[in-house]
């Protein structure tokens, strides 16, 4: 299935065939063991599942209590739902008993539900409560963060994570605000925003940049990711493929850095004596960067920033 549906909600898979493709789900390896570490409307999990063979089996994971929802609907043995991030993929694993696995998808983008929803708080276009939490279950909200933070924490968190050059004047703005009424909706944090953002980019509007700067920081975004890419990493089996498919520079240069850090190792002096089979070897092959193509854009103009990376686990010894 290409879109998935909830309560009235519509979300468009982003390169559903492509990563899907990418995990080589065929032959002796339909029968391993997979996993989608954002499950979000299962769109690359159901897809997965129809390709996988009778003894295969597939772990999803996501924090989002309503996308929970939506797995628990899937009667499959071969599935499994996890409550949690997938940064915690190496203990979940281990504790299922599974010490390697064929192929592991992390789709880094938020559904679309998630977005249009106006109770989550992801959209500056909608007026709703300041959450933007992932996980409703715990942790604390947007708003619950701007009434108690530093006008100076406020204002690099806004810079780092949104690269937004107009960050402590913006933060500057949100510490006035607050000290008159406390900043609890999405269209009050927008409206702060655009006073404080004296030149606009075209096609975008102000708040976008500090909605996703609040919205990775409340949900430690970067942070999981990298701790993701280790986990993932660890429980590659030899020929295993990982794909990763982020939506904006942050992510896409974390995940480039970790895949080229493991594709490419650096070599000891040529004048040493050290046998050619003692040499550092990698242990990533980079197979594939990948962009939705223009149709798919067009179908779903959400899909436009998405890059996908592919790599693959090179045994030890280096055959490859």
């Amino acid at each position: 299935m290409t879109e998935q549906t909830v309560p009235g909600l519509q979300h468009r898979t982003v390169l559903l065939e492509e990563a899907v493709d990418s995990l080589q789900i065929d032959g002796d390896r339909a029968n391993g063991v997979f996993v989608d570490g954002t499950f979000g409307r299962g769109g690359h999990s159901r897809r997965i599942l129809d390709r996988l063979g009778p003894n295969g089996r597939l772990i999803a994971f996501d924090k989002d209590p309503q996308a929970i929802a939506v797995a628990q609907a899937i009667s499959d043995k071969r599935f499994e739902i996890v409550h949690d991030s997938f940064a915690t993929m190496g203990q979940a694993l281990t504790s299922r008993g599974v010490m390697q696995v064929d192929g592991i998808l992390l789709d880094l983008g938020i559904s679309s539900p998630q977005v249009d929803e106006a109770a989550r708080g992801f959209s500056f276009r909608l007026d709703g409560p300041l959450d933007m939490r992932m996980d409703t279950t715990r942790g604390m909200s947007a708003a619950e963060w701007l009434a108690t933070e530093s006008e100076q924490t406020i204002g690099k968190v806004i810079k780092e994570y949104g690269e937004e050059r107009f960050a402590f004047q913006i933060a500057k703005a949100i510490v006035a605000r607050r000290a008159i009424q406390p900043i609890s909706g999405t269209r009050q944090l927008a409206e702060i925003v655009a006073h404080a953002v004296k030149t606009r980019e075209k096609g975008k509007d102000p708040a976008t940049r500090t909605f996703q700067a609040i919205r990775i920081y409340i949900n430690q975004e970067l942070e999981e990711l990298e701790v993701g890419l280790n986990a993932a990493f660890d429980k590659l089996a030899p020929h295993g493929r990982l794909a990763v498919i982020s939506f904006h520079s942050l992510e896409d240069r974390i995940v480039k850095r970790y895949l080229a850090s493991k594709a490419k190792v650096q070599q000891p002096d040529r004048r040493l004596p050290i046998r050619a089979a003692d040499l550092p070897q990698p242990e990533l092959k980079l197979l594939a960067k990948m962009k939705p193509s223009d149709a798919e854009i067009a179908a779903n103009p959400r899909a436009r920033s998405a890059i996908m990376r592919v790599a693959e686990r090179i045994p030890a010894g280096g055959a490859q």
